[in-house]
């Protein structure tokens, strides 16, 4: 989809980091952007940006992207507003944790899992069907993380989860070959945002965890030089602008990760077994040896 100008784009979690972020490049290109939002504040921080921007038509819709009952409704909501089927779908809303998964209550895998991998089901479950309905061209663009494609840090739990987004994504972009609708998964590294933040939207019912919260910033300190040195929401976003426009399965943003992601390509490369190739056995299953959405 190049052309995206007129057309109606939902974003979830799009209040504010890369959500918001994408929020604002695909206004700048002529759509029209539905967003969600958990906390009021940010919602109305997010709004104040576009205040004295009056060609941007955007709009904030309250939503929890567990909730499959309140996504349908969403949905016609967005569609209602904006005046058109959704077109270009972003399941970005997200939750992070970070720890040892030795620490981790039932809890813990619950809330990141509900959210991080059954918000991009709930929006693709919601959307998919319209979208092929409606007979036009769409995109779909799940937001997964550096650490959905490389064990990063202590992070298991949330590293599963988008680990999981990226396999949804090729399997969903498998599904949809020779039709209409491209998929798309963002892989960014270190983006300015708020997801330290997300406990804020944890349930109470799934409040058991077994990481300490993240100790308070002192009054006037400085935020850690990785977040200084973080990429910027906007910048970021304008990486997944690029990747619908031009149909990429994998939308990259950090080049510094080339040299552990070619390691981790080389590891699973000289993992496979050095034997001769059995022939018979790749006949019977010619269908799992080979997939075009691999392909250049």
């Amino acid at each position: 989809m190049r052309d995206l100008g007129g057309k109606v784009a939902f974003v979830t979690g799009g209040s504010s980091g890369i959500g918001l972020g994408l929020v604002q490049v695909l206004a700048d290109a002529g759509m029209k952007v539905a967003f969600t939002y958990r906390q009021e504040r940010h919602r109305e921080q997010a709004l104040a940006q576009f205040a004295d921007q009056p060609d941007r038509q955007v709009h904030a819709i309250r939503l929890d992207v567990t909730d499959r009952v309140r996504f349908a409704a969403a949905a016609d909501e967005a569609e209602r507003m904006l005046g058109g089927p959704v077109q270009v779908l972003i399941n970005n809303a997200g939750v992070g944790l970070l720890g040892l998964m030795e620490h981790a209550t039932y809890a813990d895998w619950d809330w990141v899992m509900g959210v991080n991998v059954g918000g991009v089901v709930n929006g693709v479950m919601t959307f998919l069907p319209r979208m092929l309905a409606s007979g036009l061209p769409g995109h779909i663009v799940n937001v997964s993380s550096i650490g959905g494609i490389a064990a990063l840090g202590s992070a298991g739990v949330y590293a599963t989860s988008k680990f999981a987004v990226v396999g949804l994504s090729e399997a969903l972009r498998t599904d949809l070959v020779g039709r209409a609708i491209g998929v798309s998964v963002f892989c960014p590294g270190l983006v300015q945002s708020n997801i330290g933040d997300s406990g804020r939207s944890r349930p109470a019912e799934l409040a058991e965890s077994g990481y300490a919260p993240p100790p308070a910033p002192a009054a006037g300190a400085a935020p850690p030089d990785f977040m200084l040195q973080a990429m910027d929401a906007v910048t970021a976003a304008g990486y997944v602008l690029d990747g619908i426009r031009h149909d990429r399965l994998y939308i990259l943003s950090h080049p510094e990760f080339r040299e552990v992601l070619t390691a981790r390509s080389n590891l699973l490369l000289n993992s496979i077994p050095d034997e001769p190739h059995n022939a018979a056995r790749a006949d019977s299953a010619r269908w799992l040896l080979s997939n075009p959405v691999y392909s250049p």
